[in-house]
């Protein structure tokens, strides 16, 4: 039988590829109706616009925000166990080089940092020393770890605190101090100003914020669902593999039905504030997980039929490029959005900014149709792959 999934005699898995690159181009959309972390809303334009401004800022966020990012979580575990599976085939283990491709993901993502102050590479490459502690553990070990990672057990015990203390009073977001912090370098003519504000003042608003967001229990746990996923082949066409697809898109449709409604009635159902917002955070790691899958899930199932395939194909060359992508589109966000640059920030609500973010993305798109013509990696992909491999024949 043949298939959409791999090609005759190669080792890609092209859904994968495909399902990066709608993760990366989503992600870019978002980041251009937030003005790339600084949220500026016009208030100049007509009514009509300031409407459709908000009937999509509302759809996007619905759509992809805690989304696409863990699309790119899960897919990062599915690739450390592609790389350590190709290593031990050849009888090397690779956590120890996997820690030291790491560590030069972590120097891409400080340089991305520069010009967007919420880079995921750094973030994604501290996280990822789970994936090395449990590489050789059993799948349901490895089950075990991630289901717990996801149920966030520490914001369940701070609950647990807070419905015991009458007193206890919600200081709300501390991230939002720092960034309030922002607005005047990022509006500012400098960017000198804006790179050491980003990598001091940015950075830490984006620590605490993922610590605010449960990420640093939730962004591990979709690595190791990653990692599953890859040891299970669930990639790979076949009949087995097309019914668990069909039975986690029914199952994510349902679970992500429980989690928003109870999310939508629970200022009715609970009255008091402060357990009302912990747990609002708790859910929303839930929802945000199931509607994950539900992407995933109805991605992988559509991707094989012929239609569909050629058009959502045509995401693969974005996908491959990824890396590439992702740091180049915070360079172009700057340069649109910032002071030191275009600074429409000041003029573009979500309508006209996802216009801005379509025309970014068809951009690198036909960058990447180009580059990929006569290359087997994009550039930051060719770099960090002869980095990793360095001193190794």
């Amino acid at each position: 039988m043949t298939t959409h999934f791999t090609s005759a005699g190669t080792s890609r898995i092209h859904v994968v590829d495909a399902l990066r690159g709608f993760a990366i181009m989503s992600i870019m959309l978002l980041h251009n109706i937030e003005h790339f972390d600084f949220y500026y809303f016009p208030q100049n334009l007509p009514e009509w616009m300031k409407m459709l401004d908000g009937i999509i800022w509302k759809v996007m966020f619905f759509l992809f925000s805690g989304k696409s990012y863990a699309i790119f979580a899960i897919l990062f575990g599915l690739t450390f166990y592609i790389m350590f599976s190709n290593q031990a085939k050849k009888r090397r283990d690779f956590r120890w080089r996997f820690l030291w491709r790491m560590f030069i993901l972590l120097v891409f993502g400080i340089i991305n940092s520069v010009f967007y102050e919420g880079d995921i590479l750094a973030f994604y490459a501290v996280l990822s020393v789970v994936l090395v502690l449990t590489a050789r553990w059993s799948d349901k070990a490895v089950m075990a770890i991630a289901l717990l990672l996801l149920l966030q057990p520490l914001e369940w015990i701070k609950l647990a605190g807070i419905m015991n203390d009458p007193g206890y009073v919600d200081p709300g977001y501390l991230s939002y101090k720092y960034f309030e912090k922002a607005a005047p370098y990022v509006t500012g003519k400098s960017f000198i100003d804006l790179a050491v504000g980003n990598l001091t003042n940015g950075r830490c608003a984006v620590v605490l914020w993922n610590n605010e967001a449960g990420r640093y229990f939730q962004t591990p746990a979709l690595f190791l669902f990653g990692l599953l996923i890859g040891r299970k082949k669930l990639f790979i066409y076949n009949e087995a593999n097309l019914k668990f697809w069909k039975r986690a898109l029914w199952a994510s449709v349902v679970a992500f039905i429980v989690f928003f409604s109870f999310k939508l009635t629970m200022p009715q159902l609970i009255l008091r504030e402060a357990v009302r917002t912990k747990l609002d955070m708790i859910i929303t790691t839930y929802s945000n997980f199931a509607f994950t899958m539900l992407l995933v899930s109805s991605f992988v199932l559509i991707y094989r039929i012929a239609k569909v395939n050629a058009v959502l194909g045509r995401l693969e060359p974005f996908g491959r490029m990824s890396l590439t992508n992702y740091i180049t589109q915070s360079m172009l966000g700057a340069v649109v959005y910032y002071g030191f640059g275009f600074g429409l920030y000041k003029y573009t609500g979500a309508t006209y900014s996802l216009l801005v973010g379509i025309l970014l993305f068809l951009l690198q798109y036909r960058f990447c149709l180009w580059w990929m013509k006569n290359h087997a990696r994009g550039p930051l992909e060719e770099l960090w792959h002869r980095i990793t491999w360095i001193g190794v024949r």
